[in-house]
């Protein structure tokens, strides 16, 4: 069973919000709206750095006809099992998404869930963009507009937390945690979308060797690798992943000529897993 997660913080003072209405308020007196998507814009202006932050409209659309058309379906195949591994057939888990875009890898989650097992999820993202994408595909979870830097929730609340390819705010992580509670980590590893870099670059750097860095608060849990080679066709699916990727930013107006010239490529995808538990206070 799916349902929303239900405990939310005010983003200016963190004390819990309550709904009324359409509205949450907190004891404060500060209150935000429920739109009529049924998403909550938890993203004071004073939070923000610029007036509409995250991934565009446009970035937001090309990733989820890309990820709807199931190239990285391993990769969200991958993060469940692990978000599951250790829920019992009748257990219950409070999971976030932390930059959750438009929701694919939520709902391959909710996907996964068994029949008895109750997860109560809630998906965050910068973009207004992406949250009101993700709403329009499930009314089961909980939708919020928010930043990684002060997530709306209460500390010590959740069981997982997932990042896909995201921006870890590792302070936050540890506090919303519960002890012994898991952080979910999906980074690029070092042959990801080789063959695509190859011709939108000049040169590819080298790659530097992963940082065995443990963030305070967590303990590291195993890592494991998602590798395996996908067959894009047409130029509109590989326009689209190029769109949602920072490489469609970082290459020069030649590079992507060279990308959008293609009718078809190999590519190989190369992901690192990461587990890290939350140690006890």
């Amino acid at each position: 069973m799916i349902f929303p997660f239900p405990a939310l913080a005010c983003p200016l003072d963190g004390t819990p919000l309550q709904l009324h209405g359409g509205a949450w308020r907190c004891p404060s007196g500060h209150s935000f709206d429920t739109a009529s998507q049924g998403y909550i814009n938890l993203l004071p202006v004073q939070q923000k750095r610029s007036r509409d932050p995250g991934d565009s409209k446009e970035m937001v659309a090309a990733r989820r006809r890309f990820l709807e058309a199931g190239f990285y379906q391993p990769i969200a195949a991958a993060v469940a099992h692990a978000a599951l591994d250790e829920l019992p057939a009748d257990g219950q888990l409070a999971c976030l998404d932390a930059g959750c875009g438009e929701g694919y890898y939520l709902r391959q989650l909710a996907a996964a869930a068994g029949t008895g097992q109750r997860l109560a999820i809630l998906g965050l993202d910068i973009s207004k963009w992406a949250v009101l994408a993700a709403a329009k595909q499930d009314k089961r979870m909980r939708w919020v507009v928010g930043s990684n830097a002060n997530l709306p929730v209460p500390t010590a609340s959740l069981d997982r937390v997932l990042c896909m390819f995201g921006f870890p705010v590792y302070p936050e992580f540890a506090r919303v945690l519960k002890p012994g509670a898991l952080l979910l980590q999906v980074d690029a590893g070092p042959d990801h979308l080789r063959e695509l870099r190859e011709i939108i670059y000049p040169s590819l750097k080298p790659e530097r060797p992963a940082a065995a860095h443990i963030p305070a608060g967590f303990a590291p849990d195993g890592e494991s690798r998602v590798g395996y080679a996908v067959t894009i066709g047409g130029r509109a699916p590989l326009a689209d992943l190029l769109a949602m990727t920072p490489h469609l930013y970082r290459a020069s107006a030649e590079g992507r000529a060279r990308a959008a010239a293609l009718d078809a490529l190999t590519l190989s995808v190369d992901v690192r897993l990461t587990r890290l538990r939350r140690l006890p206070d």
